[in-house]
């Protein structure tokens, strides 16, 4: 059996889980591991809190409080989100575990051991007022490749590059708004300078034609530039401390322990579910795939695995489909600015309603470029897709069987070369919905789902089964037979994009049946005379004031 290890970017826990997260990284990688786990593959799809760095400090300090205290509270947020947004993590972990810090510290040691490290002592800014190095977000200046004036030390967000605090220009203590000056302190870094060939012989060259361009593009440009050393430690007092002599004050760069987080995260499920967590980290025979934005495609495709390669021991990723930005009503999602719609509000806002949102967000996803979310789109697509589409013909279809055979599915009679169409159609669907997955093409792989609607509307509305009823009550059965084997399919086919959705209409067929991908339409699933329940609306029409009620919450955020 084909073993799949699924990761998707942990998130930060400074802050809630909002659309954008779930439609760069969250939706697309639950999608693959749902797909992957219908296909019968042994999948493990990983997560957890990201909790260290310096934007927790940050926060703490904002708030008044301290980073535990940040982390537990976001850590529940994030958590309970994607557990009732239907997120279906096999292990969801956090970085500030016991099981991380030894696997981290581990894995420092060893590259550390075997020197694949190097220790260098250079200028850093330096903060005289609060008496601290200002790593990372601890300073902003402007952005040396695009001059935004108000760039991370770590990373500009305007442009997407990563940077290092040094290269700012004007940069400017975010402590005490004082301009620091440059001291020096002493750093581990990662020499990625002498692993430059291997990052071009791994993706420029044997990559260029699977992986996405815009990963292949920001590789190539790194590349281009020439790999420089890149620090993994860091002089703070919140993260995992360096384990080595003379490190005192120092703790790991939140973007080498990180990664690291889906090690343990792997090692942790693996412990509760009797498995060997190394199968799904260091044998050739497993896929390890991860999901995330734009604006860490440095880290996954650079520097993490370059860690791996300096370690020895780990497999390299196979595939990195990294996904650009979700704008929110033409203008980019600030969490500073609150222009976001965050995962848990709409949760109450819109109660029993996570499959809507997973299917506007799938069907907008910004897969080569940067898309817009707007509540009229969400309305619409609601509306005129879900309800008017795939509801409609669920609905029809389940009415007439009740109507017609009190709830027992009718025997076919004889097959006209049309029923023999639409289910070869829906077959055909079915195989798209393949091809465009294992391409990591979500918005074709929905759009083929709810075309097997469409399918099963046109087929319907051109056999007229109420009016051969009449006449020709064997046709009706068969057209009926026809058509509930077509509601079967569509129920497993959107259990990756629809999970909720799939789940309602499994109930209304009255089978808990377990199949395989590859098994959907080989009518084993709803029999002759099989009872299926009354009908249940799968979706229902969003009226004009809920949505004038989101503008309102938006319009909020701009007093």
């Amino acid at each position: 059996m084909k073993r799949y290890t699924i990761t998707a970017a942990l998130p930060y826990t400074n802050g809630p889980i909002h659309i954008g997260h779930l439609s760069g990284v969250y939706i697309p990688a639950d999608i693959y591991a749902r797909y992957l786990r219908l296909c019968g593959k042994d999948v493990v799809f990983i997560c957890g809190s990201d909790e260290h760095g310096v934007a927790i400090s940050i926060k703490a300090s904002k708030e008044e409080t301290t980073p535990k205290a940040i982390i537990d509270k976001y850590d529940e947020i994030i958590r309970k989100s994607f557990e009732k947004f239907g997120i279906s993590f096999d292990n969801y972990s956090r970085t500030s575990r016991q099981i991380h810090y030894d696997t981290a510290s581990d894995f420092f040691k060893k590259l550390n051991s075997n020197k694949k490290l190097i220790e260098m002592t250079s200028d850093q800014l330096y903060d005289k007022i609060s008496n601290k190095f200002l790593a990372d977000r601890f300073v902003t200046g402007t952005c040396p490749r695009c001059s935004f004036e108000q760039a991370y030390g770590d990373q500009c967000e305007k442009c997407g590059s990563s940077l290092n605090a040094i290269d700012l220009v004007n940069p400017k203590s975010t402590l005490s708004g004082e301009k620091p000056i440059l001291k020096k302190t002493k750093h581990w870094y990662l020499p990625l300078n002498k692993y430059e060939k291997f990052i071009k012989d791994w993706i420029l060259d044997k990559h260029n034609d699977d992986w996405k361009a815009n990963v292949y593009g920001q590789v190539k440009s790194w590349v281009d530039d020439g790999l420089k050393p890149r620090a993994v430690t860091r002089d703070l007092d919140w993260g995992i401390p360096v384990p080595t002599d003379g490190a005192e004050g120092k703790v790991l760069y939140v973007w080498f322990d990180a990664p690291i987080g889906y090690i343990s995260s792997t090692k942790e499920w693996a412990a509760e579910n009797n498995k060997n967590w190394e199968d799904f980290w260091k044998n050739e025979e497993t896929e390890l795939v991860h999901f995330i934005g734009k604006d860490n495609i440095v880290f996954h495709c650079i520097i993490f695995p370059t860690m791996l390669k300096a370690h020895g021991e780990y497999i390299l990723p196979k595939n990195v489909p990294a996904n650009e930005f979700l704008n929110l009503e033409g203008e980019k999602i600030s969490t500073s600015k609150n222009w976001a719609v965050w995962i848990h509000e709409y949760l109450e806002d819109f109660p029993n309603k996570e499959d809507v949102m997973r299917y506007v967000l799938i069907s907008n996803m910004p897969e080569t470029k940067d898309s817009d979310f707007t509540w009229k789109d969400f309305q619409s697509k609601n509306n005129n897709e879900l309800v008017a589409i795939y509801g409609n013909f669920v609905n029809r279809v389940i009415v007439l069987i009740n109507k017609y055979y009190k709830g027992n599915i009718p025997t076919p009679e004889l097959y006209t070369d049309k029923d023999l169409e639409v289910i070869n159609s829906v077959k055909i669907a079915r195989d798209k919905i393949s091809l465009a997955l294992e391409k990591f093409r979500f918005r074709d792989s929905n759009s083929e789902m709810i075309n097997v609607a469409r399918i099963g509307n046109k087929y319907l509305a051109d056999n007229e089964p109420w009016k051969e009823i009449k006449n020709n009550p064997s046709r009706t059965k068969t057209i009926l037979f026809t058509s509930v084997q077509i509601v079967s399919a569509l129920a497993y086919l959107s259990e990756p994009f629809l999970p909720f959705t799939s789940l309602k209409l499994k109930s209304i067929l009255n089978t808990e049946k377990q199949i395989e991908w590859k098994e959907i339409l080989n009518f084993n699933i709803i029999k002759p005379g099989h009872k299926i329940n009354k009908e249940s609306f799968l979706f229902e029409k969003i009226e004009d004031k809920e949505i004038y009620n989101q503008y309102q919450k938006l319009e909020k955020t701009k007093k």
